[in-house]
């Protein structure tokens, strides 16, 4: 039941609630993004291998997609403009705690607390956006959006790569702290939404429990399978076995609880469902590129983290356009499915693309595939939740919302950690049939190869632009060869995608926002209830009309008398 009746937000009213949910998202994405391109530094320097490289991205992705659906589920119960700011503090907190890290394992446990709170805007905004923004009128707004994810998809690498050459990279970590001071401020005199409704609280922690064991299970067998034991070995059987328990049990949970994490039942909505296999590949093509790129431009191409940020353009210049453009157009004629199809489309060209790439492509290709690749994310990535939103249930907006963004979230996890594995993998198999190679390009070096030997050896991640030339080209070779074959693998997961969004309902979208729907279905369900009294009091009636009819006729036929009393009187 609503707390009170929404009411239609004016263009400015709009603009003042986005105001301070513009910048939480802000403040999200600046955080991630301005470690992205010093990430191969950062390990580097705590002394991390390929293994650590990967667990410092994946942690975070890990919690986000997990506690992705938690938030989801609370913000259909509480508040939700406490649990973003909830969602912002943690956040905040864990990422400026990270820039303290003295190695990898503390690295790791900060970015996991991250992923919590950036698992919490990531869903909240989506949701909060249903609230004030109808899916009609939601590419009008889509500028902002498109501006706020300009300043940090790519201003974020850029003031990160300066940031690390110049300051040290633990500076990345202390940057987001006074926008997310100014964030909050915002939020608490922008933001006015009421809650959808009441009803009693129930928290699914044995799904939780469940979910989060199944997901971790199978990231770390990915991660150490094959290196440090064999992929068909006892431990691969006890983990995998383990994942195929917690997930069966989880289902089983899901479908006995009062309130369930994920809702099987959305399920039953083609739209959500197709929506769900869809975004899986997203997530994959949206975080397995963003991480291996960066690390693509450091280790096989010899840059410098500031340098990467500027070589990774065209793809963030790719998605912000075909984000914004499509977002306009959406909103002029209301038609959405070809723009999510041709999204498609250039996502698998441009995975397929980036799976060919060798240290010394041309750069200008390397931009191109860059550009479509990111054009395709631009086209694909919100529009998934738009229309998911449009079908959605207002009651399950919440879970409806942020169940298209866990599994891309659980997509990007396993995607990430998958490619990493095949880095590593490939890596260590090239390094090994490599070695004369090496051994021949290092004694040329006379008294600095003992130097670089020894490098090489400790199996951290190297500073590839440090090295001297004739073994800095071996090793470009090495790490290009080994990331052009983790993108590989998203190729069939894009046509998987691909399949999905061409049987997507093309159902057309609401001018209504979410609390209008709410309001709307509230008043359905009013109208429905008086329309049942009205015919329940006419059946009444007719019953009360029909008895005082037999009555009066009883009474007419004995003369104005009750039967007995006139038999009495006649006797």
């Amino acid at each position: 039941m609503t707390t009170d009746s929404p009411v239609r937000m004016t263009h400015r009213q709009v603009l003042e609630a986005l105001a301070g949910l513009l910048l939480g998202m802000f403040v999200s994405m600046i955080a991630a993004t301005v470690v992205s391109t010093s990430m191969p530094v950062i390990v580097h320097d705590l002394g991390g291998d390929q293994a650590a490289y990967t667990w410092v991205i994946t942690a975070t992705l890990l919690t986000t997609a997990i506690s992705t659906p938690i938030w989801g589920k609370l913000a259909d119960l509480f508040n939700r403009k406490l649990l973003i700011q909830i969602a912002l503090v943690l956040f905040v907190v864990a990422t400026a705690a990270a820039g303290f890290a003295q190695d990898t394992s503390t690295l790791i446990a900060f970015r996991a607390v991250q992923g919590l709170g950036a698992g919490g805007l990531a869903a909240l905004s989506q949701v909060i956006m249903a609230d004030i923004i109808s899916p009609r009128e939601r590419g009008r707004y889509m500028g902002l959006f498109g501006a706020v994810m300009a300043v940090a998809t790519v201003g974020g690498p850029l003031l990160g790569g300066w940031i690390t050459d110049t300051a040290g990279w633990r500076w990345n970590f202390f940057v987001a702290l006074p926008f997310a001071v100014a964030a909050l401020i915002l939020l608490q005199k922008t933001l006015h939404i009421t809650t959808q409704q009441h009803r009693k609280v129930a928290i699914d922690y044995v799904g939780i429990v469940l979910l989060s064991a199944a997901v971790s299970l199978l990231l770390i067998w990915i991660t150490n399978a094959g290196s440090n034991f064999d992929w068909w070995g006892a431990e691969t059987i006890l983990m995998l076995g383990g994942v195929v328990v917690a997930t069966v049990a989880f289902i089983i949970v899901e479908l006995k609880v009062r309130e369930p994490l994920i809702p099987l039942s959305l399920f039953r909505n083609r739209t959500f469902t197709l929506s769900v296999l869809a975004s899986i590949s997203i997530g994959i093509a949206m975080f397995g590129t963003s991480v291996y790129l960066a690390q693509y431009m450091q280790l096989s191409r010899g840059a410098s983290p500031t340098e990467a940020g500027l070589m990774t353009l065209p793809m963030m210049a790719g998605l912000l356009i075909a984000s914004m453009l499509v977002g306009q157009l959406v909103t002029r004629y209301g038609r959405w499915k070809g723009y999510l199809i041709l999204g498609a489309v250039l996502l698998l060209a441009g995975t397929a693309l980036l799976s060919t790439l060798h240290y010394d492509t041309d750069f200008v290709l390397v931009s191109v595939y860059m550009f479509l690749t990111g054009a395709g994310l631009g086209m694909t990535m919100q529009n998934l939740v738009l229309i998911v939103q449009n079908t959605a249930n207002p009651s399950e907006m919440g879970v409806a919302s942020s169940g298209v963004t866990f599994f891309r979230s659980l997509g990007g996890t396993i995607g990430v950690s998958v490619m990493g594995a095949v880095v590593a993998n490939t890596i260590t198999t090239l390094f090994a049939d490599g070695r004369e190679r090496l051994a021949i390009a290092i004694a040329g070096l006379g008294d600095q190869g003992a130097a670089v030997a020894a490098e090489l050896a400790s199996g951290t991640i190297p500073e590839v632009r440090l090295l001297p030339d004739p073994v800095r080209v071996i090793v470009e070779d090495f790490y290009a060869q080994g990331i052009s074959q983790a993108f590989l693998i998203g190729v069939p997961l894009a046509v998987l995608s691909l399949i999905a969004i061409l049987f997507l309902p093309n159902v057309p979208l609401t001018k209504m926002t979410t609390s209008e729907r709410a309001e709307a279905d509230a008043a359905g369900h009013v109208v429905e209830d008086a329309a049942e009294v009205a015919l329940a009091d006419a059946r009444a009636m007719s019953g009360v009309t029909g008895s005082v009819s037999g009555v009066a006729g009883s009474t007419a036929g004995s003369g104005g008398k009750p039967e007995g009393e006139a038999g009495d009187v006649r006797s």
